[in-house]
């Protein structure tokens, strides 16, 4: 079997490393933040060309913490999309703003910019694109429509560690930016894990009070906060897989470059590429009318896959409060339906990549002779 992802192969090779880091917070006996948190988190801010970064214990804390930071809270709209992780919008629902959905680019799957001037109302605070899949979303006009109505921009960054846009990293263009360190990540945790990341320094105390029970100093509350902190022994696995991060997203373009080489007449629809943004793909997916079938095919030929995500946000049961309904998001629909992701992991063998993709075409072929 080919996995979807493989954590193991990752850990064998840096397990020297991690197990020292981690062997070195353990005798240290010092557990929450600290030294290991403070050291990545000036390594992070470094890597996305940004002045300050904030480890959380989690992605979906990042983005609570960004938008309170933003000093959005209840009558204020965000506008965002529903095709993401379920996150993105808990996080607004979580200051009680009301999130306010536009379609995708659908070559893309990220926030479509000539959508936004319709959605923005007097109530409208926050623009927040999803860096979705590995790529950015398309910052200029997104920030260019933000700055004439006075908005703040979050970029969810979640899935885009080290991710470029016109030769800026993702994380370094919004007012704010959210990461997400689940261990599936292309830059993962042993565990949960976040950060937010900005190069405001206004936001700086505030955010470090949010995170830590609203301590300006030990014992001395001056807000109500949250129990976001970051672990020590996340901050010193984060710490050593940062130094490998950019290896393995050359990997991940590799895998990426073959699986487009290998599938570009088989009839299947894949993300868009653009010269002037730098993927770190993150997931690697294709669409087709006939995606259940295809992972059928790809199960029973020995290939583990994904689907991101099955039913968009804005209709999960959860969400119905929102008012939306089928429909009203054409293209978010159409890729929640039609996407699979393949294996993607920088471990992944050359040959690995091509079995998986000879098996994509095997299928295709059928379709077409099944159906002519």
């Amino acid at each position: 079997m080919i996995p979807f992802v493989d954590l193991k192969k990752q850990y064998e090779s840096i397990k020297d490393e991690m197990d020292g880091a981690i062997r070195d917070v353990v005798e240290s006996c010092h557990f929450v933040l600290g030294e290991p948190v403070e050291e990545f988190e000036a390594d992070f801010a470094a890597y996305c060309h940004s002045r300050f970064a904030f480890g959380v214990n989690s992605g979906t804390s990042a983005l609570h913490l960004a938008l309170l930071a933003a000093g959005v809270g209840a009558g204020d709209e965000v506008i965002t999309v529903s095709y993401t992780f379920v996150a993105t919008v808990a996080a607004i629902c979580y200051t009680g703003a009301t999130p306010v959905f536009i379609d995708i680019d659908p070559g893309t799957c990220t926030l479509n910019p000539d959508k936004i001037a319709a959605a923005i109302t007097p109530k409208t605070k926050v623009v927040m694109p999803v860096h979705l899949y590995g790529g950015c979303a398309d910052m200029d006009p997104i920030i260019e429509i933000a700055r004439r109505h006075n908005l703040i921009v979050i970029e969810d960054a979640a899935q885009a560690h080290g991710a470029e846009y016109k030769g800026r990293r993702a994380g370094s263009m919004g007012d704010l930016a959210c990461f997400s360190f689940y261990p599936g990540k292309n830059l993962g945790a042993y565990g949960e894990g976040g950060a937010v990341v900005t190069n405001n320094e206004q936001y700086v105390q505030l955010i470090k009070q949010l995170r830590d029970h609203g301590q300006s100093e030990k014992y001395y509350h001056d807000r109500i906060g949250y129990n976001y902190r970051m672990e020590a022994i996340q901050g010193a696995v984060l710490r050593v897989k940062l130094r490998h991060l950019d290896d393995w997203n050359r990997a991940r373009r590799k895998h990426a470059e073959t699986y487009r080489r290998q599938l570009t007449k088989v009839g299947l629809r894949m993300l868009e590429e653009h010269a002037d943004r730098n993927s770190v793909h993150h997931i690697f997916p294709v669409f087709t009318e006939q995606r259940d079938e295809l992972r059928q095919h790809l199960r029973a030929a020995s290939v583990d896959t994904g689907i991101h995500y099955p039913i968009p946000v804005h209709l999960q049961r959860g969400y119905s409060h929102l008012g939306y309904k089928a429909g009203d998001l054409p293209e978010t629909e159409r890729a929640s339906r039609e996407t699979l992701s393949l294996p993607m992991y920088a471990e992944l063998r050359t040959e690995d990549v091509i079995r998986v993709a000879d098996s994509v075409r095997q299928f295709c072929e059928q379709s077409v002779e099944v159906h002519p």
